[in-house]
């Protein structure tokens, strides 16, 4: 009989995760008094700051056990990318311009040929963001920490009239899917136990990368949406992340009904026959190929396709609340 995987079984809860973060907010309830203080509420993908005419966005962010299979290929050249990628696309989402990002990163020991190539990971994330490392910290953490951990801190800024956060979103706009460079920086510990499981780090996909170097393909850096909404009208976005479709819920109260998926590549295939793994349990815990949500007018489809050659629709805002995959409810 075939060994049935989910994310809860490799280690991450995600409605517990959820119920933990809701815990923690709570918490949190004390709010600055003066000026440039918080905008809004925590619990977007970016929390904003009054600045004026202008907000200010911070995001945090980190690559997570992306960080185990570098260290199976002995390969962290690659890793500053994710953690870039991870941060700014939250940003992307309302509109925010990444400008400054500062990293963290916490280890048993220092490896200089390590921190060069995650170094170089970094300058081209940054390159790809267009945003200036400003700074960081280093910390050796023995007896804590067991390995190396990535993780970084971005700050965005946009004129306030200019910000996307789904208040706008109508039923009858369109969804449009941006394909992801693979399986990013989300779900590691199912893939990796999955993979694990049948001793397939050396397997070859069809186009020739082995399974621990597709894994490792950095997250795709979404720079592009930028001009998208200088261009036309866009009234909502999402970062597919851990998580996976569950993450549209963050934009709207409206109902999201995907028709027409993108088809998801070969990795994420791979996955669910060898993991056994059902439909359900791969769309709430990976992008499955669309890494990025664009929500907009009919009419912006054609500005869209054009800045975003490889995005198309994929389905529609609904009056209806609730995510719908090819017609079926999604929880």
């Amino acid at each position: 009989m075939p060994e049935f995987f989910s994310y809860r079984d490799a280690g991450v809860d995600i409605d517990q995760e959820a119920e933990g973060i809701r815990a923690l907010i709570a918490a949190l309830t004390h709010r600055r008094k003066g000026r440039f203080s918080m905008m809004g509420t925590v619990g977007h993908f970016a929390g904003l700051i009054d600045f004026g005419d202008m907000a200010l966005a911070l995001t945090v962010d980190g690559v997570g056990t992306k960080m185990l299979v570098a260290d199976r290929l002995q390969d962290w050249s690659t890793v500053g990318i994710d953690c870039i990628a991870m941060n700014v696309n939250d940003l992307y989402v309302m509109n925010m311009e990444p400008v400054a990002f500062v990293d963290y990163i916490a280890t048993d020991s220092i490896s200089v040929e390590k921190m060069a190539q995650i170094g170089r990971g970094l300058n081209q994330g940054a390159c790809l963001a267009n945003v200036d490392i400003v700074g960081g910290e280093t910390a050796t953490l023995k007896n804590l920490v067991f390995g190396l951990d990535l993780a970084g801190t971005c700050l965005g800024i946009q004129k306030k009239g200019q910000i996307i956060t789904g208040d706008r979103v109508v039923p009858g706009d369109i969804i449009i899917g941006i394909p992801s460079s693979g399986i990013h920086s989300n779900g590691l510990t199912l893939a990796r136990r999955i993979v694990d499981s049948h001793d397939a780090w050396e397997e070859r996909l069809t186009n020739g990368r082995t399974l621990c170097r597709e894994l490792l393909c950095p997250t795709r850096i979404y720079a592009e949406v930028l001009p998208v909404c200088r261009n036309t009208a866009v009234t909502g976005m999402c970062h597919i992340t851990g998580g996976g479709l569950l993450n549209l819920s963050r934009i709207t109260r409206h109902g999201f009904s995907i028709d027409n998926p993108i088809e998801p590549p070969e990795i994420f295939r791979w996955l669910r026959e060898a993991g056994s793994v059902s439909d359900l349990e791969m769309y709430r815990t990976f992008n499955m190929g669309m890494g990025y949500v664009i929500i907009a007018p009919d009419s912006s489809l054609p500005a869209i396709e054009r800045l975003v050659p490889d995005a198309r629709p994929v389905g529609i805002i609904t009056e209806e609340s609730g995510i719908r995959l090819s017609g079926e409810k999604f929880t």
